[in-house]
């Protein structure tokens, strides 16, 4: 293991998720490794979903891989085209299929093949038709020029080693006036030198978390406006379920950040 890149490591871990059914997701890897409290409805319910997401058919494609619920902040609208980044097993996409109805279409970027094929199976049983998934890394998208309305993403960003092409991509695909609207951590304080080369904690979304100022610099340089970032109210409860024992609470924090490109 120590020779493997953190791409690889992070590839592996949520290939193995995958595989899983999603089953290994709150426990075993992913952003809300839990310890003992591994309830995924539980994990997703402090990460800001409602129990009514929760309890139709989408509510089963829920991993409790997640940090807050973009989908609260993103007033997506019917007929609007959405583009997640990391779109997992998709559960986030069908959340957004729904809202944006049948003149809109939701595209799913991830990385792992592993988890495409899950979220294509998912797909197909819930019949939901207008999400299109595809393999790629969120630092090289596969989509065109401005045709993004909305882009979502949920604890995945931190995964990345260059967040400066993540979001240039994320700007060059939105339309003028598009939207970002994502669910990420944050630092708050400078992390202690186990937690930032552990790998459990990168694949975590911990590790890599950038501060508040550094994280709005990088936005505002690449061109976005109205930079928001809003903390979560119960972020120290969600993020200590998810390490016990680490005090990675007394470090990061969970946040909703938003930007506009402007017309």
């Amino acid at each position: 293991m120590k020779n493997i890149t953190k791409k690889t490591y992070i590839k592996r871990k949520y290939g193995k998720i995958a595989d899983s059914n999603g089953s290994m997701g709150c426990c075993n890897g992913g952003c809300s490794c839990a310890g003992s409290d591994c309830g995924t409805q539980d994990l997703s319910l402090k990460s800001g979903y409602t129990k009514e997401e929760l309890t139709d058919a989408i509510g089963g494609t829920s991993m409790g891989l997640s940090c807050g619920n973009p989908l609260a902040y993103a007033n997506l609208e019917r007929g609007e085209t959405v583009l997640d980044l990391g779109s997992g097993g998709g559960f986030d996409c069908f959340l957004a299929a729904k809202k944006v109805g049948e003149s809109g279409l939701v595209y799913g970027v991830d990385m792992t093949p592993e988890m495409i094929a899950l979220a294509k199976r998912n797909s197909k049983n819930l019949d939901i038709t207008n999400t299109i998934f595809m393999e790629g890394t969120i630092e090289n998208l596969p989509v065109e020029n401005e045709i993004i309305d909305v882009i979502i993403s949920n604890c995945v960003i931190n995964l990345s080693e260059n967040k400066e092409k993540v979001f240039n991509e994320a700007y060059r695909v939105l339309k003028k006036g598009g939207r970002l609207c994502i669910s990420d951590i944050v630092a708050t304080a400078i992390l202690p030198k186990e937690i930032i080369e552990d790998m459990e904690m990168l694949s975590g979304c911990i590790s890599g978390a950038l501060f508040h100022g550094s994280l709005r610099r990088i936005l505002e340089d690449v061109g976005f406006i109205n930079v928001e970032m809003i903390r979560k109210d119960n972020s120290k409860e969600m993020l200590t379920s998810w390490a016990p024992g680490k005090n990675v609470e007394d470090y990061v924090a969970s946040f909703i950040i938003k930007a506009i490109k402007p017309l």
